[in-house]
This record gives C-alpha cells, structure tokens and sequence, in this order.
C-alpha cells in the first residue's frame, strides 16, 4: 500500500481561489480587506515568508500594509505602531512576524494586538475563544491542518488523534480543534513515555516537534492519515559539502508504505499556513462590518 498524498500546494490554491472570489464579491460594497505586516530585523527566512504573504494578498485582491522596522526597534517603537494598526480602520488584519529581536517580549506585542485584528490567533482572547468553541481566530498552521485532514476525511468523529508538540502556535490549538470535530485527542511530547506505542493507535496523527525524521514507518498504524507540520533542515552531502535539505518530523520514505494519507514536505502544510492568514483577514473584515459568515469560512469544500 502506498498512502496518498495530501497535496497543500493544490488545496491551498484552491482556498486562495475561494478567498479571491469572496473578496471581489465584497468589492461593490465598497470593502476592500487589509492586512498589515510587521517584519522586525532581517532574519532572511523571516523576509522571503513576509515576502510571499504580502504577495499572496495583494493576488487575493487585499490591501497590504508593508512595515520593515530596523533590528534595533525599541519595544516602546514597535507597540506605538501596534496602537496606531488598531486605530487604523483601513487595517483589518494585524501580523507581527515572529521571531521578534531579545530587546522586545514577543508576547507584550501579541497582547497588544486588537484581537479582533489577530488574524494570526495567538491573543489570549482568541485562544480563550478556541478552548471554550466560541468564535475566535484560529492560528493559522493548525487551521491549515484542519482544512488538510477535511480534503480525506471530512467527518473525523470518533477517530483516535495523537498530536506530537505542545507548542502554543500549533500543538495546543490543533488539539483542541480535533476535539471540537469529536475525536479522541492524546497531546504527546519530548517526555512522553514509550511515543511509538502512543502513534500506532493514532488514527491521525499530527507532527509538530520540530525534530528531523522522528516518527518512524514502525511508528504508525497501518491506513493513519499523518500530517506533518515539521519543516527541518538537515545536511545533504549528496548535494556538495554544505548544502542541506528540507525534511518534516515524519521518516516519509518510510511512513508513505504505511499510512492511508501523507503530507510531503515541503507542499504539505506549509502553503495552507498563508491561505488561512488570508481567510482570517477576510473575516476579520467581515466581523468589524457586521457582515455574516460566507460558505468560504467553512472546514470542508
């Protein structure tokens, strides 16, 4: 058996397509969805993210709002202008790329964030939101997941799901998103006693530990649909001294010959990230004129 692959690439094509269209519908109402990014230093992988958002926002048919502050911002500089995004009506969606310099508290500048404008989902008002299922803004990676997991399985009731990483960003909101579609979650990590045993019973499993290869082919049971949300970088001599490669936290070459469904990396989550950034800013919009929910805002196609 050879499992299918989860193609991100082509399903967040698809959801991007979906978002363009909704805004253009939006367009005769005079609403045109703005998002503002921050990029604070010059982390170049940090640059080439930021770069490709504002691209794909402004291919959606939104505003973006470009802000490229120095390295040596002051925490004081950086939320003045967090104030001034709030304040601005033509901003509908905040994002502050993280990682942010050691002069700043990352989490001081995500607590000032409107969170209504927290299209990224990590205010404690929005996480808050998620644990207790009201509306909220979902972090945009475990969404991403969600939508991925719905293109093979659109119901996940009653399924067994272990998640692997405990992080804020996405182990501990995708957990409770699977609890929300009625499954059976474990949160698994780096201290979790005899892991492998915990994956095999796993009739999904999702990968966020940020560790090369970790899950092995013996680790999964036979038809699981495995999401893999590490993106690591290893050396790659074949390539010539130096080089590297980009691996997930899932051994694919083994996994693909055990699981029912599989997402590759790179093409797997990592291109849903920036589709469900566009769809938060899009409600985000939505929400502050009172418009109601549009089928683009569902789980499922």
């Amino acid at each position: 058996m050879t499992a299918t692959l989860i193609d991100g690439k082509a399903i967040a094509a698809s959801w991007r397509a979906r978002i363009g269209a909704a805004v253009a519908d939006l367009a005769p109402q005079g609403l045109r969805p703005g998002l503002a990014v921050v990029l604070v230093g010059d982390d170049p992988a940090s640059q080439i993210y930021v770069r490709s958002k504002m691209r794909q926002t402004v291919e959606a048919g939104m505003r973006s709002f470009d802000h490229a502050l120095s390295a040596s911002t002051t925490q004081d500089e950086l939320l003045a202008l967090v104030a001034k995004l709030n304040a601005d009506p033509d901003v509908d969606g905040i994002l502050v790329q993280l990682p942010l310099p050691p002069q700043i508290d990352a989490q001081a500048v995500i607590e000032a964030i409107d969170p209504a404008k927290d299209v990224d989902g990590f205010h404690p008002v929005n996480a808050g939101r998620l644990l207790t299922g009201t509306p909220g803004f979902v972090p945009c990676t475990p969404l991403g997941c969600l939508l991925l997991l719905h293109s093979i399985r659109p119901d996940l009731t009653g399924l067994d799901a272990v998640v692997i990483g405990r992080s804020a960003i996405v182990g501990k909101p995708m957990a409770q998103l699977l609890i929300r579609e009625n499954c059976t979650v474990t949160v698994a990590h780096s201290r979790t006693r005899n892991l492998p045993e915990v994956c095999r019973r796993a009739d999904v499993l999702v990968a966020a530990v940020g560790r090369p290869e970790l899950v092995r082919g013996d680790w999964l049971k036979p038809g699981a649909t495995v999401i893999d949300v590490g993106i690591n970088r290893v050396p790659n001599p074949a390539a010539g001294e130096g080089r590297t490669r980009i691996v997930g936290d899932v051994a694919f070459a083994e996994a693909v010959d055990v699981a029912g469904a599989i997402t590759p990396v790179p093409g797997g989550v990592g291109p849903m990230t920036i589709a469900c950034l566009l769809r938060n800013t899009l409600e985000a919009a939505c929400r502050r004129r009172g418009l109601p929910p549009e089928r683009w805002s569902a789980t499922t196609a």
